[in-house]
């Protein structure tokens, strides 16, 4: 693939000239996608550029300019339409507004690769040089892509991460049908499509909050409210939580809350984010009693294992890397150690290890549970 090639993509910032693009495509088309967006100063990541391929046809839409509402979802929706994509879930959330309810059929690269072997986390450019041969610039990757115009040199590197999709997506696919996995990650790819193109919040975020485990439940209660408050706040103003209230701060205020507006600002002294009318609605709900409903609403923080726990997690670890070591699967992929410790601290079967994992894993993860755990007929949300 010569520089020359990669220029030659379609600037688009047209919704028609869009809507001509993909109108062009055979109803069961490969389409490679992916994205430029920037999340500095927001909580909405700001898409910046969306690159399509199809075959030696190559397009980088320009979103500000163009409308993208309505365009995509039609073609990219189509279950008959294959979307392809390298680590999919940040520029899912990017292109949510514009596909929300995500590409019809996701294939992503880097799943496809950590399946069938090749490792966990692998970049776009180290799997094309594994599988093709060629080495990519990526001189590009902080650049700025809001910037108008692009350079030629952005324009390059953005049409690069589209050109070799399909080639991987050939390879990927064919290894996944030799290793009979294609299942397995229409699945993994099913989850992180609905991960991925998802805007709601989580409904019990203090549960990411360990130190809060020890707390007693009406504080857990104002913790979950205080947080639920921070997103639903941070949404609203569009910028990033941490500038709202820092976890640290919001877990001070939950434990101790203050009495009055001085010792709130005190307190929230470097907040960016975080002004008198906001500081003002944190006090009133710190302040408002918590009622039997909330508290019982409330799911427990899941702490770090202990005693019998802590053995049967170090036992379950074991038996994880030696499943995954026969499958040539590597072990956070099968399962992650977060999970694998609520479940031994719980006894409560996750979700996460629902689908193909179960039968894999469930027989012997449950026999390693401590003596005095009983394995919930209920999963973990």
């Amino acid at each position: 693939m010569t520089n020359e090639d990669t220029r030659n993509a379609t600037w688009i910032e047209h919704p028609q000239a869009l809507q001509e693009w993909l109108a062009a495509l055979p109803p069961a088309a490969t389409v490679g996608v992916d994205t430029e967006f920037m999340r500095t100063h927001t909580f909405f990541p700001q898409l910046a550029l969306l690159q399509l391929g199809h075959g030696a046809h190559r397009a980088l839409v320009d979103p500000l300019a163009c409308n993208l509402d309505g365009l995509l979802q039609s073609s990219l929706g189509s279950a008959s339409m294959v979307t392809v994509m390298h680590s999919a879930s940040e520029d899912l959330e990017a292109l949510a507004p514009a596909l929300p309810q995500g590409p019809g059929t996701l294939f992503d690269t880097q799943l496809a690769a950590a399946l069938v072997g090749m490792g966990l986390g692998l970049s776009y450019r180290a799997l094309v040089q594994t599988l093709t041969g060629v080495e990519l610039d990526k001189g590009e990757t902080r650049s700025n892509w809001l910037q108008r115009p692009l350079s030629p040199a952005q324009r390059s590197y953005a049409t690069l991460d589209v050109v070799y999709l399909d080639t991987l997506h050939e390879q990927l696919s064919a290894r996944l049908e030799q290793r009979g996995r294609s299942a397995w990650h229409a699945e993994e790819c099913a989850r992180l499509k609905q991960r991925g193109s998802s805007q709601d919040s989580d409904p019990q975020p203090q549960r990411t909050m360990r130190a809060a485990a020890d707390w007693p439940a009406p504080k857990q209660a104002l913790l979950r409210r205080v947080l639920l408050w921070r997103d639903a706040t941070a949404r609203q103003l569009d910028v990033p939580r941490p500038w709202l209230l820092a976890d640290a701060l919001a877990l001070d205020l939950a434990h101790e809350p203050p009495a009055t507006s001085t010792t709130l600002e005190q307190h929230s002294r470097g907040q960016r984010a975080l002004r008198s009318v906001q500081r003002r609605d944190l006090l009133e709900l710190l302040g408002r009693p918590l009622d039997a409903a909330e508290i019982e609403a409330t799911m427990p923080v899941i702490g770090h294992a202990q005693g019998a726990s802590k053995t049967a997690l170090k036992a379950m670890k074991q038996h994880v890397d030696t499943v995954a070591a026969q499958l040539d699967l590597p072990s956070g992929l099968l399962c992650p150690r977060k999970v694998l410790e609520e479940f031994a601290v719980t006894a409560v079967w996750p979700t996460f290890l629902d689908g193909w994992r179960h039968d894999l894993l469930q027989p012997g993860l449950s026999a390693l549970l401590p003596d005095n755990a009983t394995p919930a007929a209920a999963t973990a949300p």
